[in-house]
């Protein structure tokens, strides 16, 4: 097989912290962390966290030549940012600017035993990055620009989402593919309260491939729904088939080309639009045509063992943008972005756990088990050939 084509990963990046909380015993969290307790820890692990690490250096394992771009402080924080990054490929560092006067971003990850995690984050240098933090000419010269979590970055909401039309805008005027990642925003925060239809209604126009999870979509576009379908949290249990069409369809007319919702533990969904949707579309997709016009699939997860879910969804999209430019069909680029995103979760951290191209390719090959999954819904048949479920929109199907 060639080659793959060229990425540049852009946008949010910082350290995640990691307390080690492995001799607690299940179920006690809630019991043990009251105010005034003290709760004995082990050591704390150090980890580079945010996209243009997971989905970057996720890339780089699978063998696409990418670069990155984003912003750090010159603190400690950032200093170990730095060489972690550095230890992958000294060149990967090129792209990362440090500021003299920023605060590297941090989160404290707090991961309980069977019990989800918590974030204690601080967006840092990241609030400040804008297009004038890009390499344009470098865009130029790649296939693929992925950019994100512009809900966690300040001056990609402000205004109107202003800079972030700007800065995809600007990118899609090199004819690089676009593709773009959310964050779940802080409902308390000025994030949280900010106009995303509206931002999305502007920003999405300049976005070949849409990458967010469920969770996000719903709660930036369908608020109250997402309230009521995530009673004690069981949103991913209570989802149907005809949510996920209805809001790919949404985003869709909004400008997406390609929209691929994460589903967590129900795998990848993917829609994509009809011949007359690809007016304009980057170097690294075909001109509308081919195996990617009107497409609706599902793909169940891999059956795994799960030890830890940090960058989970940055390492499914990371397979499936390698896929893509490795030229591969729909069904397999959502069947590689299945399976990085699995490889992801046997390990506590997001990178540990991947594998190479090559090797994340004969696991599947070998007969790797799915979890099992009934009919998503009327319509929906199975494709024995990918294993996934097929929609009742998609065309090939």
């Amino acid at each position: 097989m060639s080659l793959p084509k060229s990425a540049v990963v852009a946008g949010h990046i910082c350290l995640d912290i990691f307390p080690s909380l492995d001799h607690l015993p299940p179920g006690v969290f809630g019991a043990l962390f009251q105010p005034g307790r003290l709760i004995e820890c082990g050591p704390a692990r150090f980890a580079t966290g945010g996209p243009v690490s997971n989905a970057g250096l996720a890339l780089h394992r699978l063998g696409v030549p990418v670069r990155l771009m984003a912003r750090v402080g010159c603190d400690p924080f950032g200093e170990i940012v730095w060489s972690l990054v550095k230890e992958k490929d000294p060149r990967l560092v090129s792209g990362i600017q440090r500021e003299a006067q920023a605060v590297t971003s941090y989160s404290v990850i707090i991961s309980p035993p069977d019990q989800d995690r918590i974030f204690l984050h601080c967006p840092g240098a990241n609030d400040s990055f804008s297009a004038v933090d890009l390499d344009f000419d470098l865009l130029s010269q790649v296939d693929l620009f992925h950019f994100g979590y512009p809900p966690i970055m300040r001056q990609m909401y402000v205004n109107d989402g202003a800079g972030l039309v700007e800065l995809l805008g600007r990118a899609r005027q090199t004819g690089v593919t676009v593709s773009l990642d959310m964050a779940f925003p802080d409902p308390s925060s000025e994030s949280g309260r900010a106009d995303w239809r509206m931002i999305l209604e502007k920003a999405l126009p300049h976005v070949d491939i849409f990458l967010p999870s469920l969770e996000e979509l719903l709660f930036i576009l369908r608020r109250k729904e997402y309230d009521r379908l995530n009673r004690d949290e069981q949103l991913l249990q209570n989802l149907s088939a005809e949510l996920l069409s209805s809001l790919s369809e949404e985003v869709i007319e909004m400008g997406a080309k390609i929209v691929v919702l994460k589903l967590g533990h129900r795998g990848l969904y993917l829609r994509s639009t009809t011949p007359s949707g690809w007016r304009q579309v980057g170097r690294a997709l075909p001109p509308g045509q081919g195996l990617w016009n009107s497409r609706e699939l599902w793909s169940p997860c891999f059956q795994v063992n799960v030890v830890g879910t940090t960058g989970s969804g940055d390492a499914s999209i990371a397979g499936f943008l390698a896929a893509v430019l490795r030229e591969l069909s729909p069904e397999r680029a959502l069947v590689m972005g299945t399976a990085v995103g699995a490889c992801n979760v046997e390990q506590a951290d997001a990178l540990s756990g991947l594998h190479s191209w090559e090797d994340t390719r004969s696991r599947i090959a070998a007969g790797w088990s799915r979890s099992a999954m009934d009919i998503p819904g009327p319509g929906w048949t199975w494709d024995p050939e990918h294993s996934l479920w097929v929609g009742p929109a998609d065309a090939a199907g």
